[in-house]
């Protein structure tokens, strides 16, 4: 089928993925239209339905309704269906069905894997792709196995389960939606040691990315990893200490947040808000509550999101250590950018400035622009919901809900570029552009 579309309208692997995305949203706004996807059998309105899509489709969990309370059963399925398809990709799912039926993946289709996991070659693809289901399907069954037990003890054991099921998709996925309704997601459980660290660990494992968990499987120690591994796990773990040391620190005499909790409750809502900012969406705490300080640390590390190839979205870690590391050597007077004695060729860094400079100047586009729609709102909570629609977060100040229809329609339109790709869609937007047979003469001009 995938040859047949390239044959016909010689699409690229962007914008494939793009279109595909796109017929994905289509088909979960119809469903989510439905009378049968609302408890109150009313239906959603075309653009809540269109707007719910799109954050489950791109994983973001951003909501204009409430998904616990709005939603009947049918319509919590297409949410969860959408969550997993977006967040593994339609491409994974078409790879699986055509090795089911024994079809070969053509060098076209790896292409197109490439591209959706953004890999440097489509060698091996095939063998990721088996690797990716085996592993979301044994992590998300783990997951469930823990929370549903958790919940148990809360709850039915019929719903305990279901709920378990949910939400360990939901956040592997890095998508963030919960059904525990009033749009208050995991407050509940602040202080719970088992849903903050279980939840936390599905968190990190969806969003270091499926290249490195084929590294760790395949290698099993550091030494022997990439360089992609050892700098996408270095780097993780360093933004997750980090964002936690920094909102123990600003956050503990906040009575609206960490300031009641015991100390040990402090530590776990400190790692949780440092982890889901990273592209989950889940929150133990009431960011609105949160400190001015403590919002603009969650916005930067929205921004900078997961991981290439996972199920998260923001600038991701790589491209942000890939500027600090070009930063660093101009400042030593260094040629090479260098990382565990590997240096990064040229493309590399230049890939990593434009897409940080893409996203920069989308998120400052959509914040302008609602400040605008939205003006009434404060400047800061408009920053937070572009900058978490961009990174496909999810968390929100509150914004969401009371956004104007324009202002759903820029939301959803960010979500959906957040979640391909600045990068990915400035190439599909643009013509093929043929082989440059010469070079101009160096010029110069003064920086800093």
């Amino acid at each position: 089928m995938i040859n047949q579309i390239y044959r016909n309208l010689k699409l690229t692997p962007p914008k494939i993925l793009i279109l595909g995305f796109a017929v994905i949203i289509l088909i979960g706004t119809l469903l989510l239209s439905l009378s049968v996807s609302t408890t109150d059998h009313r239906g959603l309105s075309w653009l809540n339905a269109l707007f719910t899509a799109t954050s489950a489709t791109c994983v973001t969990g951003l909501v204009v309704v409430d998904t616990g309370t709005t939603f009947s059963f049918f319509g919590q399925i297409v949410i969860l269906s959408l969550i997993q398809i977006g967040g593994l990709g339609f491409m994974t799912f078409a790879t699986l069905f055509a090795l089911l039926i024994g079809r070969k993946i053509s060098l076209k289709e790896r292409l197109l894997l490439q591209e959706a996991f953004n890999v440097v070659s489509p060698q091996g693809v095939v063998r990721l792709v088996k690797t990716v289901f085996l592993f979301t399907v044994l992590t998300e069954g783990l997951g469930a196995i823990l929370l549903s037990i958790r919940f148990s003890f809360d709850m039915p054991i019929s719903t305990a389960i279901y709920y378990g099921i949910f939400h360990s998709i939901s956040n592997f996925n890095n998508a963030g939606f919960d059904l525990f309704g009033e749009f208050r997601s995991l407050t509940g459980y602040v202080e719970d040691p088992v849903v903050t660290l279980v939840i936390s660990s599905l968190i990190i494992l969806g969003g270091i990315g499926f290249i490195v968990v084929h590294d760790f499987l395949e290698h099993k120690s550091f030494q022997k990893f990439s360089l992609h591994s050892k700098v996408v796990l270095c780097t993780t773990f360093s933004l997750i200490i980090l964002g936690t040391i920094f909102i123990f620190w600003l956050e503990f005499y906040n009575q609206k947040t960490l300031g009641p909790l015991s100390f040990s409750g402090k530590v776990l809502a400190s790692l949780f808000q440092s982890v889901t900012a990273r592209t989950a969406g889940a929150n133990t705490l009431s960011i609105g509550d949160l400190s001015d300080s403590s919002i603009f640390l969650i916005i930067i590390l929205m921004f900078i999101g997961a991981s290439p190839g996972s199920t998260g979205g923001g600038i991701k870690t790589t491209t942000f250590v890939t500027l600090l590391g070009a930063a660093w050597s101009q400042v030593k007077g260094k040629q090479d950018v260098v990382f565990f004695r590997q240096r990064l060729v040229p493309t590399t860094i230049y890939k990593a400035i434009t897409v940080s400079l893409i996203g920069f100047i989308v998120v400052i586009l959509v914040t302008m622009t609602l400040s605008i729609t939205e003006a009434e709102t404060n400047f800061l909570v408009i920053l937070f919901e572009a900058t978490s629609a961009f990174g496909t977060v999810g968390l929100s100040m509150g914004l969401t809900p009371d956004l104007s229809t324009f202002g759903k329609i820029l939301i959803a339109l960010t979500m959906f570029i957040g979640r391909l790709g600045p990068l990915t869609i400035a190439i599909a937007l643009t013509h093929k552009q043929d082989k440059e047979f010469y070079r101009y003469p160096k010029g110069r001009f003064m920086i800093g």
